[in-house]
């Protein structure tokens, strides 16, 4: 197991292109690690999004896919079925996960597919710069909601663990955060608990990651961070929502 200063083996040396105080280096750190720990890198296969992570293949050592837009489920999916051995996961963002790929990502949990999603909820479009999302908050100000998210004209945040926490295919879900150290160390924990999850065999698993975007919310990494904590946990709680690990294995 890597101490946490080393890199991981499932994580490349290529140099990030993602913006200072960005916090997907640190999630991909984090499922490295994972990967590392259980010792499956040449098992796995990774599904690249669209979206900032649409170059996650530059990163991850084992086998990535790319895929279209909000298709990162369907594609897993099939994946799994094919080599049915393999360690699956999908790497997205809000906009790919929650907007284009909502029916792909409910029915690939609905079916229990045996694979795990990690979900990176920033609560805005990062790639594109900086529009609305399906997590943005109420009031939030981004380039399309220049006065603030109008709960009236666009609807209400998808609060994406609670919604398929509901559903019988789910065994595990769970949001964390990585605005600290010991937050950190607990979405590690539950990323590796996910990937195990598949291992045995038990249904889709799902872990949301709290994210920033400094850029595109017009603030410093520090400053980022802060408001996470202020306004992102209390809208979007951490916790597990649905543990089913417990019971058997699926068909």
């Amino acid at each position: 197991m890597t101490t946490v200063y080393e890199r991981p083996r499932a994580l490349t040396p290529a140099q990030t292109h993602y913006c200072p105080g960005c916090t997907h280096g640190i999630v991909h750190k984090l499922v490295a690690q994972a990967i590392d720990a259980l010792g499956v890198e040449g098992r796995t296969v990774g599904i690249c999004p669209v979206g900032c992570a649409v170059m996650a293949y530059d990163y991850f050592a084992c086998d990535m896919v790319e895929a279209a837009h909000g298709r990162a489920p369907a594609v897993a999916s099939g994946i799994k079925r094919a080599l049915p051995d393999s360690v699956v996961f999908t790497y997205q963002g809000d906009g790919d996960l929650a907007a284009i790929g909502t029916a792909e990502t409910v029915h690939a949990a609905a079916r229990g597919e045996n694979v795990t999603v990690i979900f990176i909820n920033n609560g805005i479009y990062g790639m594109t710069g900086g529009q609305m999302a399906p997590t943005t908050l109420p009031g939030m100000v981004t380039q399309t909601t220049p006065r603030g998210r109008d709960v009236a004209d666009a609807g209400f945040p998808i609060r994406v663990c609670e919604l398929l926490s509901t559903l019988d295919g789910v065994a595990y879900a769970e949001r964390v955060s990585v605005d600290s150290v010991p937050n950190i160390k607990k979405a590690r924990a539950a990323i590796q608990k996910a990937f195990t999850c598949q291992m045995e065999k038990k249904g889709f698993s799902i872990v949301e990651v709290l994210s920033t975007c400094p850029t595109n919310w017009g603030l410093t990494p520090v400053e980022a961070m802060q408001w996470l904590r202020d306004n992102m946990v209390p809208y979007y709680p951490t916790g597990v929502y649905v543990d089913r690990t417990e019971k058997g294995v699926r068909p």
